[in-house]
């Protein structure tokens, strides 16, 4: 007589688990997959989107002057900049006082904090108010200069001439230098008998007549 041995259900059952971990194992690995997939996707353009809006997010906070809180602003959102002089700086006689201008400056995908994007002339006449004038020659661009021994500004580019109120005395520039908007103000604020010296500062398109802002 044959006898069925007790094991062979036993085997029979070992012989199919692999058969049911499988589908399990495949649903893993593809699971998986679709994970590290969509990491290697989702991580690039997340940062190729933070990489895009910086230059967005760098022009917001300059234009806030990137100034923490309680602290002026060296620029306000008119677009005018506080110099690094004051008026007792500047002199009374009206000599003209050349100053710097800095400003954080963007090009592209950086910025610049506080560089020189320009000059101008300041000339205060006793105890009145504060002029300025960009010191780029409405005629093609070059410096202008005081000469002090003739008491005037001259282009030594291609002799331009101006006189101490801005106004050409020759007939090579096409118009008188370009006056900058002044604002004196005291922690910022505006105040008619303030020390600082606020200037709208601009660029102007050269030999034309018409002073249009570039």
């Amino acid at each position: 007589m044959t006898s069925t041995s007790p094991e062979t259900p036993n085997h029979a059952s070992v012989h199919l688990r692999p058969a049911v971990e499988t589908p399990r194992r495949s649903m893993l690995v593809h699971l998986f997959t679709a994970a590290l997939s969509f990491l290697i996707v989702a991580v690039p353009s997340t940062l190729s989107g933070l990489f895009f809006l910086d230059p967005i997010l760098r022009k917001r906070k300059a234009a806030s002057g990137g100034s923490t809180d309680g602290e002026v602003p060296k620029k306000d959102e008119a677009g005018f900049i506080r110099l690094d002089v004051t008026k007792d700086a500047v002199p009374e006689d009206g000599t003209p006082l050349s100053v710097t201008v800095n400003d954080d400056l963007i090009d592209a995908w950086n910025m610049f904090r506080d560089v020189p994007v320009g000059s101008v002339w300041l000339r205060k006449v006793g105890a009145g108010p504060i002029i300025a004038f960009n010191s780029v020659c409405p005629h093609l661009g070059c410096s202008v200069d005081y000469i002090h021994a003739e008491n005037h500004f001259f282009c030594p580019c291609h002799t331009s001439a101006f006189a101490l109120d801005g106004k050409k005395t020759n007939e090579i520039p096409p118009r008188d230098m370009d006056a900058l908007d002044v604002s004196m103000r005291t922690n910022g604020k505006e105040d008619a008998n303030g020390s600082e010296i606020w200037v709208k500062f601009q660029n102007f398109q050269r030999a034309t007549s018409d002073k249009i802002v570039i």
